[in-house]
């Protein structure tokens, strides 16, 4: 029986690439984005009611099964230290239930279906190397968001081992994508990339290559792992 696998944020850059290279494998894999455009579920996970909408949608199109949760979809907007007060906290909280709320409602659900079915599952959870070294003066949100998914990635892995689930994260730090574009321009691309001792940003293709692994391959043993995808430009 192949692989059910269920991709969030699968519409462009890394979840794109992530949903290509887990279907060329074989896997039955289904994804969201917002649009639900090219056949993915439809899904706004700023609204608190839809991950569990979306996730009872992705277990009936996978045929009430799914072996892995690869939870990608996130947003990265400004909230600059000088902004209104209550755009500011709109951006925070807007930030926090895209980015993380909806993937730990997503991770629990799918804890709890393995739990159910048996067998054990996996969870892959796109965190960002912002989750270390931090974010830009305006970004402090969406890393503490991206810190809140490697604590609960690492807090899953040691909760359910033994029952067979295993969680793993991924940290890119910048990947060509328009996201990373767009803030490369925003901010002196000469300058981030001088940061960068491999001298240039991730491809989408080197962060799918990672999360196939981990979906399919990695061992039992490397539950709990946090694999940094940043052209050494944080060492941890």
């Amino acid at each position: 029986m192949s692989q059910t696998i269920f991709v969030t944020g699968a519409s462009r850059g890394i979840g794109a690439a992530i949903f290509a290279s887990l279907s060329s494998d074989g896997a039955h894999v289904v994804g969201q984005s917002t649009s639900g455009d090219a056949g993915l579920l439809a899904a706004d996970f700023a609204d608190p009611i839809v991950p569990a909408e979306i996730w009872e949608q992705a277990l009936e199109r996978l045929g009430g099964r799914v072996d892995v949760l690869v939870n990608n979809a996130g947003v990265f907007e400004a909230a600059p230290l000088d902004a209104d007060d209550a755009a500011w906290t709109a951006a925070w909280g807007r930030t926090m239930q895209v980015n993380l709320t909806a993937s730990a409602e997503l991770c629990r659900r799918a804890v709890r279906h393995f739990q159910v079915r048996g067998g054990g599952g996996r969870i892959v959870n796109i965190a960002s190397r912002a989750a270390y070294r931090g974010d830009s003066p305006a970004h402090w949100h969406y890393a503490a968001s991206k810190a809140g998914m490697v604590a609960m990635t690492k807090t899953i892995a040691r909760a359910y081992a033994a029952e067979g689930i295993l969680a793993f994260a991924v940290c890119p730090g910048f990947t060509m994508t328009g996201m990373a574009d767009d803030y490369l321009a925003s901010r002196g691309g000469d300058k981030l990339l001088a940061d960068i001792p491999l001298g240039r940003v991730a491809m989408p293709d080197e962060v799918a290559e990672t999360v196939r692994f981990l979906a399919t391959a990695a061992p039992a043993s490397m539950t709990g792992a946090v694999l940094d995808i940043n052209g050494a430009s944080y060492v941890r």
